[in-house]
């Protein structure tokens, strides 16, 4: 009996460091292949923006992979991409990682999400004052109109808040833009980091208003889900201490600055810390 326990010990620490060995193959992948891959949207700022001139990527996500490749002692490969087809890379392995990721159900069956990088509020962008100070439920009334780009989180929001609001759905942001500039639409629903360079961008679209209740929406990194579980800690440890510490918010205002964004612009009260 004693010599049956001391082999089912050994076989159980074995299969422990079997499963510690097995953790590590995801950094170890990637650092054997010496760079850390991500997808990049084109003139997607403060997101992303790749420069024609020196094909250089910028932005804040651009910053902050940078820091876990430095974590890592990688370099990044930016592969482009687009916001409807970074999931499927994350999926197809065709990255490792994907940064401003909404977490929403719907994405969480295709893929794992980290701890939030940071905090995005849904918001209005409008001219019109009728609907400065006004609450969701208040502005749910067939009597406004509102334009969102079709399949995005802030579209999501028009859905849930704004059933009884006419709203015009557009493929592209720009499109919305237009609508709400134009007059076609009251205003624009997006969320606060897109209002901000919008408002500065064109001034004719108004300003940010933030209806109440305030909705916010965590921002992850799409990780795949055959990832270990190491590398998935370790995106999240850093993404918690990056927002806790203030780091995720420096690179994003950073990022805001060449479009004459500052902490200022932002309603009071609002951070991206959550």
């Amino acid at each position: 009996m004693g010599t049956w326990k001391n082999i089912v010990a050994g076989a159980t620490v074995a299969l422990g460091l079997l499963g510690g060995a097995a953790q590590a193959d995801t950094i170890a992948e990637i650092k054997e292949r010496g760079v850390l891959r991500i997808p990049g949207i084109l003139n997607e700022v403060p997101y992303f923006n790749k420069d024609p001139r020196t094909n250089e990527w910028q932005g804040f996500v651009i910053d902050m992979a940078k820091d876990i490749a430095t974590t890592l002692n990688v370099e990044l490969e930016v592969v482009e991409s687009s916001w409807q087809n970074a999931i499927l890379d994350v999926q197809s392995g065709k990255v490792d990682m994907a940064f401003a990721v909404t977490a929403t159900p719907a994405r969480a069956l295709s893929v794992s999400f980290s701890d939030p990088t940071y905090f995005n509020s849904f918001i209005i962008v409008s001219a019109n004052e009728d609907v400065q100070g006004k609450s969701w439920s208040q502005l749910n009334d067939a009597q406004y109109t509102f334009a969102v780009d079709m399949g995005s989180a802030q579209d999501l929001i028009t859905q849930q808040y704004l059933p009884k609001a006419n709203i015009l759905r557009f493929k592209t942001r720009d499109e919305a833009i237009v609508a709400a500039t134009t007059g076609k639409a009251d205003g624009l629903v997006n969320t606060m980091l897109n209002g901000l360079v919008m408002t500065k961008r064109a001034p004719d679209l108004g300003e940010v208003m933030v209806p109440t209740p305030v909705l916010s929406t965590p921002s992850v990194v799409a990780i795949n889900y055959s990832a270990d579980e190491v590398f998935k800690s370790f995106v999240s440890g850093w993404a918690e201490y990056n927002r806790r510490i203030g780091n995720n918010q420096t690179w994003i205002v950073n990022s805001l600055e060449p479009f004459g964004v500052t902490l200022e612009d932002m309603p009071e009260g609002f951070g991206f810390g959550g």
